[in-house]
């Protein structure tokens, strides 16, 4: 189980504009440049972000991002579930009567501690703490021709 790219890149997405200003409008083609994310992709990701609320989108020559929840209270968990649905390591952990076995079923205590267990580091881990301690990437060298 892994999660998606599409949810790999809302999170860079989203550690980009928590570092940012409050109220800044981030262009997109900043974002996507610094995040080594596809720019049409972004877009998709970005809709999504705005549905779920996090961030909003500005339209036009001038538009571009913006984060609109303060990042102290964006969680991991809520841009992991954005783009990824709630989160479930087996379908019987939602859904009990999924699986006649759920209820003496060993194996669905474990799922069910585990996925809480994922739950719980994911909401408790916020972007600004995230943002806190991103490092400085440093600048990526232009290839230079070869010589013949």
């Amino acid at each position: 189980m892994e999660i998606t790219r599409a949810t790999e890149y809302a999170v860079r997405c989203i550690l980009h504009l928590a570092l940012e200003p409050s109220g800044r409008v981030v262009p997109r083609k900043e974002v996507a440049r610094a995040r080594e994310i596809p720019e049409p992709f972004l877009g998709k990701i970005a809709q999504r972000l705005a549905r779920a609320g996090i961030i909003r989108i500005h339209q036009g020559a001038r538009g571009g991002y913006e984060l609109v929840v303060p990042p102290e209270r964006v969680t991991l968990l809520q841009v992991v579930e954005s783009g990824e649905g709630v989160l479930s390591l087996n379908k019987c952990v939602l859904h009990p009567q999924s699986c006649s076995r759920s209820c003496f079923c060993p194996a669905h205590r474990v799922w069910s501690e585990a996925r809480r267990q994922l739950r719980e580091t994911l909401a408790g881990t916020t972007f600004a703490a995230l943002a806190a301690q991103e490092r400085p990437v440093p600048p990526v060298k232009a290839n230079k021709p070869r010589r013949r």
